[in-house]
């Protein structure tokens, strides 16, 4: 009866309308919050500029000039019979188009194949932004849900001290035990009185560093359903999943176009050596009054149309040298992108591990909990008989209630490090949040 009044004085105090937020709706708010992740996409629209520009290069160029020009002479003769002094005003005005049509360009053809890779290179920049805030995100629901298994446990554990130490001293006032019974029960209650207001804390750091991530502070989360099992991963060999990871980590396909990039840069400075040909075409027209030179106002157009040859010949070493720069930082793109694939193995070898190790961690620590609940039974029942002291009772108690705390820590590690395996080989998506967010209990 007083647990049903207990439940209903909650349900009153909670607001109208509350309810526990799960896994996906935590992700979808940090995906809509998230300056980290907000800054990505930014960097993928600035990176597909880099196509129309390199696109830019190899059409025509236009461009239209105009003038207006208001001129004034004033001529004072030192011989009137011959040339007359006068004071003329005169306007000029006009305009001219003039166009240019890159022909052969070899660095300009080179270019436009580099903002392609650029292209790419964002792309995989933001895949792998993407993947990041996934990983966060549960990482930090998870943190919140670890904290407050912590902070119950210890609650709960404070309350079998408690029960442990009243009853050590009714066992004291009667006779049937000695004081160190009562201290041993004190001392093991200060010191999770202690735990509780650490784990009081570490809740609330870990609830700041979610608001953090989504913006928003949330009231009750989803936990983990009790019982749930966990699958290893698929394909089932590590070998498979770190040459997925070689081909596919967003790290190695960013570090691969930043390679191609360096090639083609490569490959453009020596392409300074090499003529350029445009074909140019101008059309103008300007409209003047009389000049200095004629009483009478002129209107004249011009036309043109041609080729425009152009030729390095010497520019001091300058394209030699960038032609050996940019030979070295390919070299060093080359030696990056290997960097990144051995990487990319590390870490999924690691995180392959990870989910292995954890669950038959989960499974390890799952037979404990059985154990642990008989080994305090047993101890119980032994000290109400008297083969059994007090210390052997807590200590029963401080050994169910950490097994309680290992197994649902190794739980929320292990899932996360599935998804980290996931980021790794380059595979993670929503879709396998999904996945996860249907092991939480409703």
């Amino acid at each position: 009866m007083k647990r049903l009044v207990a439940a209903i004085a909650l349900a009153a105090a909670l607001p109208l309308g509350a309810h526990a937020e799960n896994l996906l709706d935590v992700y979808r708010d940090a995906r809509a919050y998230d300056a980290q992740y907000a800054a990505a996409k930014y960097a993928l629209q600035a990176g597909q500029e880099k196509l129309p520009q390199g696109k830019a290069l190899l059409l025509p160029t236009i461009g239209l000039t105009a003038n207006a020009t208001e001129n004034r002479i004033e001529s004072d003769s030192k011989n009137e019979l011959l040339s007359p002094s006068f004071n003329r005003n005169y306007r000029s005005d006009g305009y001219a188009l003039n166009l240019s049509q890159p022909i052969y360009r070899k660095q300009n053809f080179i270019q436009y194949d580099e903002a392609g890779y650029q292209v790419k290179q964002a792309e995989a920049a933001f895949g792998q932004a993407a993947q990041d805030l996934i990983v966060r995100a549960a990482q930090a629901y998870f943190d919140v849900l670890a904290a407050q298994d912590s902070l119950t446990l210890v609650g709960a554990q404070k309350a079998a001290i408690s029960e442990q130490l009243a009853q050590a001293k009714r066992n004291f006032e009667v006779g049937t035990a000695t004081i160190t019974d009562t201290r041993e029960a004190q001392a093991r209650y200060d010191l999770v009185v202690a735990q509780e207001i650490a784990a009081k804390n570490d809740l609330e750091t870990k609830r700041r560093a979610l608001q953090q991530l989504t913006g928003k502070e949330y009231t009750t989360l989803q936990p983990l359903r009790p019982n749930v099992k966990l699958s290893p991963p698929n394909p089932d060999n590590m070998r498979d999943w770190v040459a997925i990871a070689e081909k596919q980590s967003y790290a190695v396909q960013v570090q691969e176009a930043i390679s191609e990039i360096a090639k083609l840069e490569a490959q453009r400075n020596s392409a300074g050596h090499y003529p350029t040909l445009d074909l140019v075409a101008s059309y103008g027209q300007t409209d003047q009054t009389a000049t200095q030179f004629s009483p009478i106002g002129s209107n004249l157009t011009t036309s043109s149309i041609g080729l425009q040859l152009a030729v390095p010949l010497y520019q001091g070493g300058a394209i030699s040298s960038r032609e050996r720069e940019a030979a070295a930082n390919y070299e060093k793109a080359r030696q990056d992108l290997e960097n990144a694939k051995r990487t990319a193995a590390l870490a999924t070898r690691q995180a392959y591990l990870g989910v292995i190790n954890g669950i038959a961690q989960v499974g390890a620590l799952e037979q404990a909990l059985v154990s642990s609940q008989s080994a305090l039974e047993s101890n119980k029942l032994g000290y109400e008989v008297g083969v059994r002291i007090n210390i052997d009772v807590l200590n029963a108690q401080q050994q169910l209630f950490s097994t309680k705390r290992d197994l649902a820590q190794a739980r929320y590690n292990t899932i996360t490090t599935q998804l980290k395996l996931k980021a790794a080989a380059g595979s993670l998506r929503e879709q396998d949040l999904e996945a996860v967010n249907l092991a939480l209990a409703p």
